[in-house]
């Protein structure tokens, strides 16, 4: 229920004098504020006319305040950026609905307390808003929110509403209030449950002329009465006796910002009888109802709860390329802050779901934390007229055994999968430890590291002496190692289930076997035998086999020396420090 206060109140959103703006030309930029204004428009007809949200309040949000900064770019933001639409039914509201201002953070909720006095804090209730007309006591019209100068005719619908007071007696039996109308809820904890599509619920009911079956759902929360007494709780006291008990049960007063965040913050997270999207804190004191108009709300303002949902710019799309040569790509946003983190990249997976989801620098994504606070990537919620996407690198179908400029990421990633607990459990050496190497040392294949000296890890930038030594050992350790590991670290088309049985223990074993042999092993089919075929023959996996068998990994010494291979299982020597080892370049 926020866009009401979003559309008449962004001035305190923007104040920062460093817009954010598209790289592009002036006419371009024109371009992308003159479609974003009329989706915007279109996104607002369905909201207030058919009370349909066709998009989510924080990603409505934040493209209302990409055009305020886009606007400021060309220096034609308006202070006040009133949506005026026509009113269905046209009927005027006889006080003006004046929406909130929206605040962002502690600072400024202290900030706009300054100097004020007389203040209350409410939840800021899920619903859609009404207009309720009470003369002589009775209930003679409701109106529904429209353009906040007038809307439509919601008479017959609220009279339906068990719930909504339809007589009223004392200081409010002649008397116009606002409110909003809510699906009415047992126990709901806003953190835990979320919005739950509470507001569209309750404006399909008021849309419908006949009964919803919801009506006895529907309840009424008052936070304006705008002829009422200047004094709030006289103003309590009378809607409570009068059957709008809400207003008074969840009306607290306060006099300090701590107070304020710490009643947002309970109720965030307690049982509560409506959905709620933050808080409202308002003075007591209200100017007279004939000078309220959409936009000038000054004596309310909202302290929404931190989004589920951010919109972010796209500033670049980056490919990176796995160890198998499969590409993936990763999104580079502008900064964003979702919940505690600050959110400047995102993955997209594959190249298929980045072409399906047709993703182009200057886009605007919604993104969101997924389990264990991992930014997650939802959809795309705008996209530039002008798409200058960039050619994703071809696929690898080999990997990167053998290191080679083209495929530094895939060479990146297969030294670093090998290096865990399933493969070669090399441990603490992660993907920056394994750069480290490879950036002092000139790796030139994904076993160069087993020729590194004790001397050589030492004058690796980050490592110490101690960390050297340990690393030393660790290296050495996997010539030990059962030789199934190693045709993992090699990357054999193999899965677990194969490696599991497989009984073979040196690599002429392998190249032995036909295609027929590798079908009766479990979990190798056609498929597998063929690849596991084609593998055995690549040139630059027989080159690392020969490498491999030189530098003491029993599994993969030639024939003529495996009886001194076997007696290789001491504590070897250091290899010559002075001396440049092979494979290391």
């Amino acid at each position: 229920m926020w866009r009401k206060g979003v559309l008449l109140a962004l001035l305190g959103l923007c104040t920062s004098a460093q817009a954010v703006c598209l790289d592009k030309p002036e006419g371009e930029l024109r371009q992308e504020i003159t479609r974003l204004e009329a989706q915007l428009t279109d996104w607002d007809r369905a909201y207030f006319q058919q009370g349909e949200s066709q998009v989510n309040d924080d990603v409505y949000d934040g493209l209302r305040e990409r055009l305020v900064r886009w606007q400021r770019c060309l220096g034609e933001y308006q202070n006040e950026p009133l949506v005026r639409l026509p009113g269905r039914g046209g009927l005027a509201h006889p006080v003006a609905h004046t929406g909130v201002k929206k605040l962002r953070d502690s600072a400024a909720v202290g900030a706009w307390m300054q100097g004020r006095s007389g203040l209350w804090v409410q939840p800021k209730v899920d619903g859609v808003a009404v207009t309720l007309v009470y003369r002589h006591g009775r209930l003679v019209q409701a109106i529904s929110r429209g353009d906040g100068i007038q809307g439509e005719d919601w008479t017959a619908q609220v009279a339906r509403l068990p719930l909504v007071p339809q007589q009223v007696a004392g200081p409010l039996a002649n008397s116009v209030l606002q409110g909003e109308l809510f699906w009415l809820r047992e126990a709901h904890i806003q953190r835990e449950a979320g919005g739950i599509n509470a507001r569209s619920k309750v404006a399909g009911a008021m849309m419908r002329r006949e009964a919803s079956g919801i009506e006895n759902q529907i309840a009424l929360f008052i936070w304006a009465w705008p002829e009422g007494p200047q004094e709030m709780q006289a103003r309590l006291q009378a809607l409570d006796a009068a059957g709008f008990g809400f207003v008074r049960d969840w009306s607290v007063a306060v006099s300090h910002v701590d107070e304020v965040a710490a009643l947002r913050e309970r109720w965030l997270t307690s049982p509560l009888p409506f959905v709620t999207d933050g808080i409202i804190i308002q003075q007591a004191q209200q100017p007279p109802a004939r000078v309220w108009r959409p936009g000038q709300g000054e004596w309310r303002a909202a302290w929404k709860y931190p989004p589920v949902e951010q919109v972010a710019e796209v500033r670049d799309v980056r490919f990176n390329r796995g160890r198998t040569g499969n590409i993936s790509v990763v999104l580079l946003l502008e900064s964003v802050q979702l919940d505690d983190k600050r959110v400047s990249r995102v993955n997209v997976g594959s190249l298929r779901r980045w072409r399906e989801l047709d993703i182009a620098p200057g886009d605007q994504v919604s993104i969101s934390l997924a389990g264990q606070g991992i930014p997650r990537l939802n959809h795309v919620v705008w996209r530039v007229a002008q798409r200058e996407k960039p050619r994703p690198p071809e696929r690898q179908t080999s990997g990167c055994l053998w290191y080679a400029q083209s495929c530094r990421d895939a060479f990146t990633a297969h030294l670093n999968w090998l290096g865990s607990s399933p493969v070669l459990d090399i441990r603490g050496l992660g993907a920056a430890g394994w750069r480290a190497l490879h950036d002092t040392h000139r790796f030139e294949h994904v076993f160069s590291w087993l020729a590194l000296s004790p001397q050589a890890l030492r004058e690796t930038p980050g490592f110490s002496p101690a960390r050297a030594r340990e690393l030393w050992h660790q290296f050495d350790h996997t010539r030990r190692m059962p030789f199934q590991r190693w045709l993992q670290a090699l990357g054999a088309p193999l899965s677990q289930q194969t490696l599991a049985v497989l009984p073979d223990s040196h690599w002429r074993q392998i190249v032995a076997r036909d295609e027929r042999q590798w079908m009766r092993l479990p979990g190798t089919g056609p498929g597998r035998a063929k690849a596991m075929m084609a593998f055995i023959e690549r040139r630059d996996v027989t080159e690392l086999v020969k490498w491999l068998g030189r530098y003491g990994v029993a599994g993969f010494a030639p024939e003529s020396s495996i009886n001194a291979t076997s007696d290789y299982s001491g504590t070897p020597a250091a290899p010559d420090e002075s001396a440049a080892p092979a494979g290391v370049r």
